[in-house]
């Protein structure tokens, strides 16, 4: 067994031990350095975390969790799923920064998690011609106006099936959030979506096999629809619902939130309505206005002219081109993010993208993202 796969079964034992959560095993992580060596050096842990009880420590001596997660390693390596711990390359960077982060996501499919563009689609489980005509036309127009969208949802009934089937149809990469693992598929009738989904997309989830559809998971799961992208997109929704929930957890992400509009009395419309009238989403009409107020106008070609006006015409440092060179590789960023792939410090980083923006090379989005112009 190799180091990488040590850490992967590590971390999958660090999501089963009682007491810790997400935030926690995150702490110990950033602590330690490492979920193996949250394990093995246990003990040593107060000395480097002074702020650790010892329950936590007591707690990790718990060879059922490393037992289990070895099982699920064996699920998981048979049937081709990949495992992404934290600090994987691989793991949605735009996830990463949130606080509440699953360590470990499990994924099968076919798409970069870090795509340049990402957005997701939400809305009634009880979606009327209305709303699936919106998810019909606004994906048609996303994809002539910027084709390389990756579309996010939660494979449940009503607008979200309806958004990863005209993904599909649209020849656009979608994604299902699971609120289950992944040795089934929940609703069953979506089965034949989702196995098509794996060609151009995929399936996420942070539950290991085994685990049911259960009521809090589906909570849990949203949390996630929101925190891999960049905008959240409301079609329809009632009063309360799971869709009000992803708006209101992109809020606190700091990413965008949009919604469509509807007529007052419909009742699947009051839900958009609302957050509209309470200024948590902003009023969306096309795809044209998403594009437009997401910054995601700028072709290709426009982005491959203005990198070599960049490189003709201006006088960048070292650490600036390195910084150039991240935004165009992975698309919009946060500064948290920039500083950990460009190894800046904070401090320095701020005056870097400050310069930056002075020179026009940059600029600042909504939620704190910085993209190249």
């Amino acid at each position: 067994m190799n180091s990488s796969e040590e850490e992967q079964i590590y971390s999958i034992a660090l999501t089963m031990v009682p007491g810790i959560g997400h935030i926690g095993a995150k702490h110990l992580i950033d602590g330690m350095g490492n979920a193996v060596d949250i394990f093995r050096l246990r003990k040593e842990m107060p000395e480097r975390i002074p702020e650790v009880s010892q329950r936590v420590v007591e707690a990790l001596d718990c060879p059922q969790a490393v037992l289990r997660a070895e099982q699920e390693y064996e699920f998981i390596r048979k049937n081709r799923i990949s495992c992404l711990s934290f600090h994987d390359e691989a793991y949605p960077s735009r996830l990463r920064e949130c606080e509440d982060a699953p360590i470990v996501l499990f994924f099968k499919g076919n798409t970069d998690l870090n795509s340049l563009h990402i957005l997701n689609m939400v809305g009634t489980r009880n979606a009327t011609d209305y709303g699936t005509q919106i998810c019909a036309s606004f994906l048609r127009d996303l994809k002539a106006l910027c084709p390389e969208v990756l579309v996010v949802s939660g494979l449940a009934y009503g607008i979200d099936i309806h958004a990863h089937r005209e993904a599909l149809a649209n020849e656009l990469p979608t994604v299902g959030v699971l609120a289950h693992g992944l040795d089934r598929i929940y609703p069953h009738v979506h089965r034949k979506t989702a196995v098509d989904m794996l060609e151009k997309g995929g399936l996420l989830t942070e539950f290991l096999s085994g685990t049911n559809p259960d009521r809090h998971n589906f909570v849990s799961r949203n949390r996630i629809v929101a925190g891999v992208c960049d905008a959240t997109i409301v079609i329809e929704s009632a009063e309360k619902g799971g869709s009000l929930i992803t708006a209101e957890l992109a809020e606190g992400y700091h990413r965008d939130c949009f919604a469509f509009p509807g007529r007052v009395n419909d009742e699947y419309s009051k839900g958009c309505n609302l957050l509209i009238r309470e200024n948590r989403a902003s009023l969306l009409l096309s795809a044209e206005d998403f594009v437009k107020a997401m910054g995601w106008e700028v072709s290709a070609h426009s982005a491959k002219v203005a990198n070599v006006q960049r490189s003709l015409f201006l006088d960048l440092s070292e650490e600036e081109q390195k910084v150039i060179e991240i935004l165009e590789k992975r698309g919009d960023l946060q500064i948290n993010t920039l500083v950990v792939e460009a190894d800046i410090p904070v401090q320095k980083m701020n005056t870097i993208l400050f310069e930056l923006e002075m020179k026009g090379v940059v600029r600042v989005l909504v939620g704190g993202m910085y993209q190249l112009l």
